[in-house]
């Protein structure tokens, strides 16, 4: 771990909040326990997640996108484990970006371990980021808790979710701990979880559980993975109907648009955030590290 002071900056997207670590050249060692740490609302920054800001070519998992995104979201949670995608990040991940002055207003690419995700930021400072399509595993799967159990919707977004529709969001409980879900060989790395209630005509909203976060206030992914399995819910395909299906997602931390359009795509859109940016402290770090 370095000695020299880490530039940092704080983000959130509809709530999902991020500690953001530029480091173009991927000189910094970030291990598990000092992302740990720097997301600790207590002893740390404080956060959802981490996002350590490296361009393509210098990051081994990237390279072989650095010709379609010069920049790669290397996204950790905030236990400090690797995660393949997360949406509110990419948007963070595009304001900084932006705010950085590394891109402007307009479309960019991003690596991520999902792959790359088009973004497009508007002048209105909305980003809209494409989703890529998801995926329906056939593989049921129940989620119980408090003597309740759902059959939830297996969906996947770059990372895996079960979405469950219920009567009330109070029946997710505090979702401190993982709810309990079988069968647990359908998601051998562990699953995002997501209650879901309707709200109106395509307007529904959630909670989610988030794999190495507990509850967030908001998920990206997960809100797309919601739409999906409402759409199917409801009957909407647009892949048959060649008619493209929004619909909007209530999360605690805010209000997203998620559009399915008959390629498949789907695209969210939202706001990025930038609340603060700062030094860490070496010598608090090497003690982390350490």
């Amino acid at each position: 771990m370095s000695t020299s002071q880490i530039a940092f900056l704080k983000g959130h997207g509809t709530e999902n909040d991020f500690v953001i670590v530029p480091d173009p050249d991927n000189a910094i060692d970030l291990p598990a326990s000092v992302v740990a740490r720097l997301c600790d609302r207590r002893a740390g920054i404080g956060g959802d997640g981490l996002l350590h800001v490296v361009r393509s070519a210098a990051h081994p998992e990237a390279q072989a996108m650095a010709a379609e995104a010069e920049w790669f979201m290397d996204y950790r949670n905030a236990d400090g484990s690797i995660a393949e995608m997360c949406g509110n990040g990419v948007r963070v991940f595009a304001g900084y970006l932006q705010r950085a002055g590394h891109v402007e207003q307009g479309d960019l690419a991003v690596a991520t371990r999902g792959g790359v995700k088009k973004v497009h930021i508007a002048k209105d400072g909305a980003i809209t980021v494409s989703m890529g399509r998801a995926l329906l595993p056939e593989d049921g799967v129940t989620v119980g808790l408090d003597g309740r159990s759902w059959n939830a919707r297996n969906v996947n977004m770059g990372n895996p979710h079960a979405v469950a529709f219920v009567d009330d969001l109070t029946h997710a409980g505090d979702l401190l701990s993982v709810p309990p879900y079988s069968p647990a060989a359908v998601y051998p790395d562990g699953v995002n979880i997501e209650f879901v209630v309707d709200r109106g005509p395509r307007h529904v909203a959630m909670r989610v559980h988030e794999r190495g976060s507990g509850e967030t206030r908001s998920c990206g992914t997960g809100a797309c993975a919601v739409a999906v399995a409402a759409a199917r819910r409801d009957g909407a395909d647009p892949t048959e109907t060649g008619t493209p299906v929004t619909y909007t997602v209530d999360l605690p931390g805010g209000t997203l648009l998620i559009t399915e359009r008959p390629d498949g795509e789907i695209e969210m859109t939202g706001p990025a955030v930038i609340v603060a940016e700062g030094l860490i402290d070496p010598a608090w770090l090497e003690t982390v590290a350490g």
